[in-house]
């Protein structure tokens, strides 16, 4: 036995001044700096920038505003949006930071890993997070997992002089460690720069638009440099090219990387506030797509707090039953739930241990070998069907267990052998290899307590040698919990079958346990429960189709639980997987989208794409329907946006076709595009309801784009070509231009969200009226442009006469009808639709 006592306030004090302090930037998002970098200096932007500073330079200041002020304005509603988002989620985040426990003058506390200096001595308890780099001390040992550093999911011992690296997790056990590397030395820092390198990983959603810009990209870059020849050739005026190039830069529709970021922000902030916090943005996007949702029973359906249920004593009585229990928990150097429900209920005493087996929920077993003068043999508590080839037949203790677990209570045996048995096959200690080219930490110097406060006790035996459950036990009686379910349990499990969620309940706890607490909570579909044991037994066929059919699991053990649920994905299901313990990392980072609890283990928050505050499993059907909504507002968006530059991209080739002047400038597309797309598709972001996300976004917005955009350009073309021929003035042709198209686009406005059957069309029925009230306040906008002279004359448009106005409100209006029957009458896909 030592003691430890670790650094004083003074030594703590001293190393921090020295430089030796864990100082590592705390970011859950990305910086101001990289905020306003990736809003502003994007290739587009750059170029919209040259282009206005060209202008400037042409004398033409008021073009010059207007192509680059609209993406300043962008820039600015981004970096607004998303700079308060990321303040909103940084102050949630602080509360699921991993958490440090540190020795310092023989008492341990609880700090940020900010405040680690090299050379404090820290804790480790299962579940918690290696926050940096060091050296185990002490007689303690543990279970590490390294497989966020490695990709190996194997349990690595360590025990005193054994290295532990940063972004690992104590799985087993419990130990001391010295810190050696702090700050930007240690490996997960090391790491996770390397990565920041790599390009990000796209989502669904951005791989569409981005295939969509690059399109428009080709298009705008060819369109480019035929219009170059063709100034060149006709020898236009410079000012003139660069106007059009102003106006075929806009084309590309920027605006769509910049709705996306805002969506997720508003998204991420919407569900922090319905009890989630959002830790990778493509989490809200994979809400709207998933499938099936696989749930740990602890922690979800349960509150995760144990009570004791009950005894059934076997040769003894309840009270020396109960005394044994108190023991056994009051010895266990790794306490869990289970030992702490005993601890509550039974007052035990620590005895001397010979040799120790922790918990782990692979094997389902824990067990003692105490060598005390008051107790003495080996005693293993576990899972019946685990202990029970091993344990002397008892029908009526079988017949107690079927009982207890018919009543959704969790039943354990407890057993023992008179002799203190050895409870390990000793196979050596395999070397601990450095990772990641990284240097073995060189061992340190444990810190003696000359009074003793602080003591680290741990059984003669290591976790790296194998664990061997004894035969021949003796049965000392069955214990039962009791799990309390949630209160919100019912009405959410109802969310997500009205959501057409499938549900799998996957637990390490007796499968007919399980199924009874789903019945008790409201579970309405399919019960039958399945076993690992029986999983175990089968072959990758059976194994995946028995995945897909059954709906709940019990019994199951960490890997099986990652089988699982790979083998849903490979059935093509979109896997949601909830967790709350270290045996659940696994299975998290298997699925698309992993979720946490915040009280479950560091582990499992740390690998999560989302963590449920307060651990409200009533959250989670809310937060679906937040990622149904961010696409179904995106799916508008993307409509106008596609819409808008599919008719101005037709409307410039078929007038320089003709032989016609350039029909836009750079004042009227920038009026357009603010009227038309620049504040509704904001709007429709914020204002955007839930619903079934399409399988596919393109395909499901091209429905709208194609015939709205072919005839709009059919529409301004014609428009175009009349006021030209009839007045000969391209200013007042462009002016009847630029009405037409504005008012084309906020007609579209109330299209893409219906608010009464009349406008049913490209979309169903919303009966939201926001949409169209927004849309005529933007006429009135446009209005007192036309109205007031100093912005009529700013935007370069002409007053047209009552008689014109009327003709464009008609033929407008008959668009708007023409329109609507094409897409009810589907007489494009039609068209573009095979016969036979």
């Amino acid at each position: 036995m030592t003691d430890i006592r670790g650094l004083s306030q003074s030594e703590v004090l001293a190393r921090r001044a020295r430089g030796l302090g864990n100082d590592v930037p705390f970011r859950t998002t990305r910086s101001y700096a990289q905020i306003l970098r990736q809003n502003a200096f994007t290739f587009i932007n750059i170029i919209l920038f040259a282009i206005g500073l060209a202008l400037i330079l042409m004398d033409r200041p008021g073009d010059a505003l207007v192509t680059a002020g609209l993406v300043l304005l962008n820039v600015i509603v981004g970096v607004a949006q998303e700079g308060r988002a990321k303040r909103k989620l940084d102050q949630i985040a602080l509360l699921t930071r991993p958490k440090a426990t540190v020795v310092r003058e023989g008492r341990e506390q609880a700090v940020d890993p900010n405040e680690i200096v090299q050379g404090d001595i820290l804790r480790a308890r299962p579940g918690d997070q290696i926050v940096v780099d060091g050296l185990v001390v002490g007689v303690g040992q543990m279970g590490v997992d390294e497989s966020l550093l490695t990709g190996e999911s194997d349990l690595i011992p360590k025990r005193a002089g054994d290295a532990l690296y940063s972004g690992s997790f104590c799985v087993a056990g419990s130990a001391l460690y010295e810190a050696q590397k702090v700050g930007a030395e240690g490996l997960a820092h090391q790491l996770t720069a390397g990565a920041r390198a790599f390009r990000q990983v796209k989502t669904p959603l951005q791989r569409d638009v981005d295939f969509v810009i690059r399109i428009l990209v080709l298009v705008a870059a060819q369109l480019g440099i035929l219009l170059t020849i063709s100034s060149l050739i006709n020898r236009a005026p410079l000012v003139v090219a660069v106007q059009m190039a102003a106006v075929i830069v806009v084309l590309v529709p920027q605006g769509l990387f910049f709705m996306i970021t805002t969506a997720y922000a508003m998204g991420a902030v919407r569900v922090a506030g319905r009890g989630a916090l959002i830790q990778q943005a493509n989490a809200i996007e994979s809400l709207s797509n998933v499938q099936v949702l696989c749930l740990d029973k602890t922690g979800t359906l349960t509150a995760n707090r144990l009570k004791l249920h009950a005894l059934y004593p076997l040769g003894l009585s309840e009270g020396e039953l109960g005394r044994l229990l108190g023991d056994y928990a009051a010895s266990s150097t790794a306490g869990n739930r289970t030992t702490e429900a005993l601890g509550a209920a039974f007052a035990g005493q620590r005895r001397r241990i010979r040799e120790e087996v922790l918990f782990s929920s692979e094997r389902k077993w824990s067990a003692l070998a105490f060598d005390d003068e008051t107790l003495r043999g080996t005693y293993v508590l576990g899972a019946p069907e685990i202990l029970q080839p091993r344990l002397q037949p008892h029908a009526a203790l079988d017949e107690q267990r079927d009982v207890w677990a018919a009543r959704g209570l969790r039943v354990l045996y407890f057993a023992h052998h008179p002799s203190p048995l050895p409870l390990h096959d000793a196979e050596g200690q395999p070397p601990n290899e450095p990772i990641g080219g990284q240097p073995p930490i060189p061992p340190c110097t444990p810190r003696l307590d000359r009074g003793g406060s602080i003591r680290d006790q741990s059984p003669i035996a290591s976790i790296g040698d194998q664990p061997k459950l004894p035969s021949n036990l003796i049965p000392l009686g069955a214990i039962s919990l009791s799990d309390e379910l949630r209160p919100e349990a019912g009405s959410t499990l109802k969310a997500f079958a009205e959501a057409n969620i499938q549900l799998k309940i996957i637990s390490g706890d007796n499968p007919d346990t399980v199924a009874a607490l789903a019945r008790q909570a409201g579970w309405r579909g399919d019960a039958r429960a399945i076993s690992g044991l029986e999983l175990a037994e089968m072959d990758e066929a059976r194994f995946a189709k028995t995945a897909t059919e059954a709906s709940i699991f019990g019994r199951i053990t960490p890997k099986q639980k990652e089988e699982l649920v790979r083998a849903l994905r490979g059935k093509g299901y979109y896997v949601a997987m909830i967790g709350d313990g270290v045996n659940d990392v696994l299975s998290l980072k298997q699925a698309q989208l992993g979720i946490a609890m915040q009280s479950g283990s560091q582990a499992t928050r740390g690998v999560a794409d989302m963590v449920l505050l307060d651990d409200s499993f009533a959250a989670l059907p809310r937060a679906f329907q937040e990622g149904q909504r961010i696409i179904r507002g995106m799916q508008d968006i993307v409509r106008l946006f596609l819409t808008r530059t599919f008719y101005l991209t037709l409307l410039i080739i078929a007038s320089r076709i003709v032989g016609l002047a350039f029909p836009v400038t750079p004042k009227h597309n920038s009026l357009l595009a603010l009227l038309t797309v620049g504040i509704p598709t904001l709007a429709l972001a914020a204002w955007a309801r839930p619903g079934p996300a399409p399988k596919s976004l393109l395909r499901s917005v091209s429905h709208f784009v194609f015939p709205a955009a072919f005839s709009v350009a059919g529409l301004s073309l014609a428009v175009y070509l009349y006021y030209l021929l009839t007045t000969g003035s391209a200013e007042m042709a462009r002016t009847a231009l630029t009405m037409v198209t504005v008012l084309c686009g906020l007609v579209l406005i109330p299209f893409v969200e219906p608010p009464t059957p009349a406008w049913v069309g490209g979309d169903e029925l919303s009966g939201d009226w926001r949409p169209t009230l927004l849309a005529l306040g933007m006429l009135l906008l446009f209005a007192l442009v036309m109205l007031l002279l100093p912005l009529r004359r700013f935007f370069e448009l002409e007053s047209l006469r009552a008689l014109d106005y009327l003709l464009i409100c008609a033929l407008v209006a008959g668009w708007g009808f023409a329109l609507r029957f094409v897409w009810r009458a589907r007489l494009f896909e039609k068209l573009v639709t095979p016969e036979g």
